[in-house]
């Protein structure tokens, strides 16, 4: 069934669950629409970037119709005149039978043209499209106009759902469905003693500085080492937080690492940390990709109550749970795994929960029986 998957920016080698759905959807039966493109495109698929420059015409159109989309359907984003035109072609041109848009803004931009063209529009929600874009009334009121044109919904966490679903955002063919994690190549090898990972951007809803100020508390004076995978605003803060705290020696960062090194260090970790948060411009997480991935690879996780990651971490079975920002918790929790002689049975847990879970293919799998039955319903 040829899926065109819509995209703000391809190619991007974080974005494992979007690049999985290109390169597999359908036996892989796909092309791409994005908002960018950094020019690479290693799977080799049909591509339609839509943020190309106005011709002459639509510079002209633009002000009416951003006015128009804003007033009629919530969202100045609508494709227009001669790009529209462009996109519809192309869509028509490849033959294209269903939309998945990744993310709900992807959405707002796809959703209308879809319905003008009789191809049916689906959306995944994943974190930001879901948590800090309702902050702007605007924006809740876009994603309510958008429900009645889509076909169905995805989300990778029950928490997101229910999130939309208090601003009035419902879909009654509406499934969770985790971005879920190859469990065949993400599998435990021999861990290493005291050894701890935190793998993302250094970035506010992260609080590595949380992180690295509990694992300093618990750490000084036992044997265990920390290791930062990713870069951002926040690293060179959080290195020097490390000497400050006297655990240099304990501390790595290795900076941004390309995704088969990161697997390698998961593979050998025992224990995996995310002190998600919260941001203040009410960013959240969906359900962390990384934290399927260190579940899988059978690491001990410690995390926080916050968006979906409880429907992964069941706290005192495959890892532990504490409330966003206690530091104090989250250090007690630390010297709590490393003080405990046997931790064997949380890391077969881990690994048991990934299989029953987060198995990308099942994933896959369902996301296509869902369009199927949709479709054949219609």
């Amino acid at each position: 069934m040829k899926t065109a998957i819509a995209t703000s920016d391809y190619f991007v080698m974080g974005e494992t669950f979007i690049n999985r759905h290109i390169a597999h959807l359908f036996g892989g039966d796909t092309c791409v629409v994005c908002g960018r493109s950094n020019g690479e495109d290693p799977l080799g698929k049909p591509l339609f970037t839509r943020r190309a420059p106005l011709t002459p015409m639509d510079k002209l159109r633009a002000p009416f119709a951003a006015a128009s989309g804003a007033l009629l359907h919530g969202t100045s984003r609508l494709p227009f005149g001669d790009n529209r035109k462009r996109l519809a072609g192309f869509l028509q041109d490849q033959d294209v039978q269903v939309i998945l848009a990744e993310f709900g803004t992807q959405a707002l931009v796809m959703a209308k043209l879809g319905n003008d063209l009789g191809i049916p529009v689906f959306t995944y929600w994943r974190g930001t499209d879901a948590s800090k874009m309702l902050r702007s009334a605007q924006r809740v009121r876009s994603y309510r106009l958008m429900m009645p044109r889509l076909a169905g919904m995805f989300s990778v966490s029950q928490f997101l759902l229910d999130n939309l679903a208090r601003h009035g955002i419902r879909h009654d063919n509406a499934h969770v469905v985790p971005s879920g994690v190859d469990i065949r190549r993400f599998t435990p090898a021999d861990k290493r003693p005291g050894s701890f990972l935190a793998v993302g951007r250094m970035v506010t809803k992260k609080a590595p500085q949380v992180t690295l100020r509990a694992f300093a508390s618990a750490a000084t004076t036992r044997d265990a080492h920390l290791t930062f995978i990713g870069d951002g605003p926040l690293l060179a803060e959080c290195q020097a937080l490390a000497q400050t705290l006297g655990v240099g020696d304990k501390v790595t960062f290795t900076g941004a690492l390309p995704h088969d090194q990161v697997r390698q260090h998961l593979q050998s970790t025992e224990v995996f940390l995310q002190h998600s948060i919260t941001a203040p411009d009410g960013n959240t997480e969906g359900l962390p990709t990384a934290i399927q991935e260190a579940l899988a690879c059978g690491c001990i996780t410690l995390s926080t109550r916050h968006a979906g990651i409880p429907e992964a971490v069941e706290d005192g079975v495959n890892g532990l749970l504490v409330d966003e920002w206690d530091e104090t918790g989250f250090a007690d929790r630390i010297a709590q795994i490393l003080d405990t002689p046997d931790r064997t049975e949380m890391t077969r847990a881990a690994r048991a929960t990934a299989e029953a879970k987060f198995d990308n293919d099942i994933g896959l799998a369902r996301v296509e029986d869902v369009i199927r039955t949709t479709l054949a319903n219609t």
